[in-house]
């Protein structure tokens, strides 16, 4: 399936568009500082274009990538960058899903969960530091709390809100609208947040990297 955006769903879903508002510059700051104080390495690079190069450059040669679903990472570029093999990482993405075997492609998931790299996006960032993610089964959060030896979370700053109880209201009342419909499309079921992260600290210095890109990506 073609790459998806936000943009594909706009017409099927009713929400209250307040949740892609921008935060004022005092806002930002206010957010990186707190996830900063949350052990987070935090990058703010001004567009998808530079985030792309961004990404691209903190990944060295020879490391595995691994990501879960991201309408971010694909609205930025990276997908279709990771797929075309333009780098010299190992892609266990592309390994895992050319098995053609269901139960063989399930384990090789699980496995890439401890990639060197692991890339993904938040559904919400509280000012007050906190990440708010969740999915269907757990395979794009599965590698966030512990499996990653890095971890890349990329996500536009429309995604900022005033705290954890805000963070995840975006995620339910907003966020899974989107994804529900999503999920319709590609895999003809709908979708539920049943494994929801809120990720407060990160303990393990350099491991995890917040990059907030001044634009409006994902939902």
């Amino acid at each position: 399936m073609s790459d998806q955006q936000k943009a594909d769903y706009i017409d099927d879903v009713d929400v209250d568009e307040e949740w892609d508002a921008h935060p004022s510059d005092a806002e930002l700051e206010e957010a990186v500082e707190n996830l900063e104080a949350s052990g987070f390495d935090v990058e703010v690079v001004a567009d998808a274009d530079e985030v792309l190069e961004y990404v691209t450059d903190a990944i060295p040669a020879g490391e595995s990538v691994m990501n879960g679903h991201s309408t971010t990472l694909e609205e930025i570029g990276f997908m279709a960058y990771l797929n075309e093999g333009d780098h010299e990482w190992e892609n266990l993405y592309g390994e895992v899903f050319s098995i053609d075997d269901d139960e063989a492609r399930a384990a090789a998931r699980r496995e890439a969960q401890a990639a060197d790299y692991f890339l993904g996006s938040a559904n919400a960032i509280g000012r007050d530091g906190t990440l708010v993610a969740a999915d269907l089964s757990g395979s794009r959060v599965g590698a966030y709390p512990f499996a990653a030896k890095h971890l890349l979370v990329v996500a536009g700053i429309n995604k900022i809100v005033e705290d954890e109880e805000a963070a995840r209201e975006r995620l339910h009342d907003y966020a899974y609208t989107f994804e529900n419909e999503r999920a319709q499309e590609a895999y003809g079921v709908e979708s539920y947040p049943s494994k929801e992260l809120v990720y407060r600290q990160e303990g393990t210095e350099g491991r995890t990297t917040v990059v907030l890109v001044e634009e409006t990506l994902g939902y």
